[in-house]
């Protein structure tokens, strides 16, 4: 319950700093001079130690038929690229996001939650090919020289340009806060965005020269449309602000625009392409892959929520949602105005509820109240800390769970009225804590894909077996019909069980 970001501040902190003026080097692609900080031996080594990282935080799916289907594929592609000559990483990560993502020096990232949602294997050489364009073209590398002025190290600008990719502008804006150099999100937001299209368009040429149709470019994008627009139904049905984050085309360029040019590009290749994307291949290889979040990062049902490993529930108020990010737990209102925080307690933190609030809260006064919450002992910490601005409020409310694990609750919302507002519902979500009954275990099954026949009564016969809250439109979506239309009888279509 780390996230990247945080985990990897202080590492990026230590990083040297760019100081030289660099060198002029040859662009693989574009053939010309251009100045770099970042030789190719460079990319290499940087590449490497942030790749450590992203394993560590995302992992990777423990299937070795799909990390060696993917990987095969990518390196297929990176054989006509035009940096053949790099060794380079295809990793499927354990993420539900729809994410892909590259690090400089041939290391290329594709989630199990993206793969959900492409229909073959053309699709995702799409995905994987534009994300092999970004580490030939340099693009990392041309960050890290961006960033020159901004005083961010190789290391540091090699992965806020990961980040970048894997989370949207909001992620690099994060980071870039971290590490104290609010510039450079300026930096990697506007220099990212004009990147992607070049991306595209060798995602495109790297499709043709494999004999993939480099329309599937167009499928590619078209899917990953309708999941946005899936969100926003959802969110706008519910009440809610439309999500805007952790997607493959957050950090892209307006969804018309990209559309719009890989049309125009598709249609300039005019090559004998095969007629076998691939999707018989596909489906059979994400047969049983994990969809939505896995047991390892705990799973949402409904109200509940519950982390098997950790051996713990809760339950969120009715008209609250769950969102179930890495570095945390938040329960947040209907509103969006009010959440309940969930972390664990780093173990450096200490063991007891008295070192965890002295050495995480870091209170200059305050007073604790010892409660139980469902046979748990807690702790209930309200006070205050020195700050520039003089003493800010603070309160936290530890339990220890199973395994001797502290949990901190903390209540979070935009003004006091909001917060005023929503103690009630917190303190309702707070006093559902647990540890795991039979009953929660038998819950916290997990999810995965299945491939199944498309039968005579369409989708709507497929949902009435489906655990999905919205079944008929996921299903839809998953099979890349949520625009309309219909699979033939009988057809192999994806469905989750």
């Amino acid at each position: 319950m780390t996230h990247l970001l945080h985990r990897l501040s202080p590492w990026l902190l230590a990083a040297t700093l760019l100081t030289g003026c660099g060198s002029a080097v040859i662009n693989p692609v574009s053939g010309q001079a251009e100045r770099s900080v970042m030789s190719e031996q460079d990319e290499v080594t940087q590449g490497a130690q942030a790749h450590q990282q992203v394993l560590q935080e995302y992992g990777v799916v423990r299937d070795a038929r799909v990390q060696t289907y993917v990987n095969n594929l990518g390196q297929r592609l990176a054989k006509l690229s035009h940096r053949n000559q790099l060794q380079w990483h295809f990793t499927v990560l354990d993420s539900p996001e729809i994410n892909a993502f590259a690090l400089p020096g041939g290391y290329v990232y594709v989630t199990r939650g993206i793969m959900a949602y492409l229909q073959t294997e053309a699709e995702l050489a799409g995905v994987i090919g534009h994300e092999i364009g970004h580490v030939t073209a340099r693009h990392g590398a041309q960050r890290a020289t961006r960033q020159q002025d901004a005083g961010l190290g190789v290391l540091a600008a090699s992965v806020l340009g990961a980040v970048l990719e894997s989370q949207g502008i909001s992620g690099a804006g994060r980071l870039a806060s971290d590490l104290s150099q609010t510039a450079a999100a300026g930096y990697v937001a506007s220099y990212g965005r004009d990147q992607e299209l070049q991306a595209d368009s060798l995602g495109a040429e790297y499709l043709a020269r494999s004999a993939f149709d480099p329309r599937n470019m167009i499928n590619v994008i078209g899917a990953l449309k309708a999941q946005e627009r899936f969100a926003q139904d959802q969110a706008r049905a519910a009440g809610r602000a439309a999500p805007s984050g952790n997607s493959w085309l957050a950090s892209h360029p307006s969804n018309d625009q990209r559309l719009q040019q890989i049309t125009q590009l598709a249609a300039q290749y005019n090559g004998h392409y095969t007629s076998d994307e691939g999707r018989a291949r596909y489906q059979h290889i994400t047969q049983g892959l994990a969809f939505g979040e896995s047991a390892d990062q705990g799973l949402t049902r409904g109200q509940n929520f519950y982390h098997s490993d950790l051996g713990i529930a809760l339950t969120a108020p009715a008209g609250w949602h769950i969102q179930n990010e890495p570095s945390q737990l938040a329960l947040v209102n209907a509103a969006g105005d009010a959440a309940l925080m969930v972390q664990v307690a780093p173990p450096k933190a200490g063991s007891t509820h008295d070192e965890v609030i002295r050495n995480l809260l870091k209170p200059s006064q305050g007073r604790t109240e010892r409660l139980s919450i469902n046979g748990l002992n807690a702790t209930r910490f309200v006070g205050s800390r020195a700050s520039g601005q003089g003493q800010q409020a603070i309160e936290a409310t530890l339990v220890t769970g199973p395994r001797q694990t502290v949990y901190v609750f903390t209540p979070a919302a935009k003004n006091a009225a909001a917060l005023q507002q929503a103690r009630a519902a917190m303190a309702q979500a707070q006093n559902s804590f647990r540890a795991m009954s039979a009953q929660d275990r038998s819950a916290a099954k997990p999810w995965t894909l299945q491939i199944s026949s498309y039968p005579a009564g369409g989708f709507a016969q497929l949902a009435q077996h489906s655990p999905l809250p919205q079944a008929e439109a996921q299903l839809r979506l998953i099979n890349g019909y949520y625009g309309g239309g219909e699979p033939r009888i009988g057809q192999p279509v994806k469905v989750v069980e």
